[in-house]
C-alpha cells in the first residue's frame, strides 16, 4: 500500500481471479451448481461488478484533484448537496445508499466543483460503515484545502436492515461531522443544515 503525498493510501488492484474462485465456492456453499446455465458467468460478474463498486480502494486521490484548486477571494459557504452515492455496508457487504451534503468555508482556495462528488465516491466505493466515510469525506476535504470549515450530512438506507434482521424497510441513518467553523459557529451550522432541508 503506497501513499500519495500523505493524503490517502493507494491501494493494490482487486484480484479478480480470487474473487471469481471465492463466489464459485460460494455458489457451492448453498447448494447451487456453478457450472449451470444460468450461473457459468457469474463468479465473473461478481468480479466486474466488485471491481467498480469497491474502486475507491484503487483510486488515487492525487490523480483525483489533479490540480483542480483555485486560489479565490472569497469566503462564503460552498455547498454541493443531495449527492447520490451507493456504498457496500462492511458488516454484511449489502448495500447502502442515498445522499451526501458537503459544505465548506474557503480560505483562499476553492476545489472544482466536479471533485465533491469524486471524493464521495472514492470513499463510497469501499467497505464502509456510514459514519466512518461522512467522517473520512470531511477530514479528506479539510487536509486538502485547509478551509475555514467543513461541514458533512449523509442520509442513507441500508440493505441490511431492509431485507434483512428487523426488516425495516422505512428506516434510515443520518450522519454527520462538523470541523472547524461548523463545529465553532452554531449560526455557520444552522445555515449548512437550513441549506439541505428538503
Amino acid at each position: 500500500m503506497a501513499t500519495n503525498d500523505n493524503i490517502e493510501p493507494v491501494y493494490p488492484r482487486i484480484d479478480k481471479t480470487r474473487i471469481v474462485n471465492a463466489i464459485k465456492e460460494v455458489l457451492s456453499a448453498i447448494g447451487e451448481d456453478s457450472e449451470r446455465e444460468g450461473l457459468t458467468r457469474t463468479p465473473h460478474r461478481v468480479a466486474n461488478a466488485y471491481e467498480e463498486i469497491l474502486g475507491g480502494y484503487t483510486t488515487d486521490a492525487g490523480n483525483l484533484i489533479n490540480g483542480a484548486l483555485f486560489t479565490v477571494d472569497y469566503d462564503e459557504m460552498v455547498v454541493v448537496k443531495d449527492i447520490e452515492f451507493f456504498s457496500l455496508c462492511e458488516h454484511h457487504m449489502l448495500p447502502f445508499f442515498g445522499r451526501a451534503h458537503v459544505a465548506y468555508l474557503p480560505r483562499n482556495k476553492v476545489i472544482g466543483l466536479s471533485k465533491i462528488p469524486r471524493i464521495v465516491d472514492m470513499f463510497a466505493h469501499r467497505l464502509q460503515v456510514q459514519e466512518r466515510m461522512t467522517q473520512q469525506i470531511a477530514s479528506f476535504i479539510q487536509k486538502t484545502i485547509d478551509p475555514l470549515g467543513v461541514g458533512v450530512v449523509i442520509e442513507a438506507q441500508h440493505l441490511c436492515m431492509m431485507m434483512r434482521g428487523i426488516k425495516k424497510e422505512q428506516a434510515s441513518m443520518t450522519t454527520s461531522t462538523m470541523l472547524g467553523g461548523f463545529r465553532n459557529k452554531l449560526d455557520t451550522r444552522m445555515e449548512f443544515l437550513n441549506m439541505i432541508k428538503r
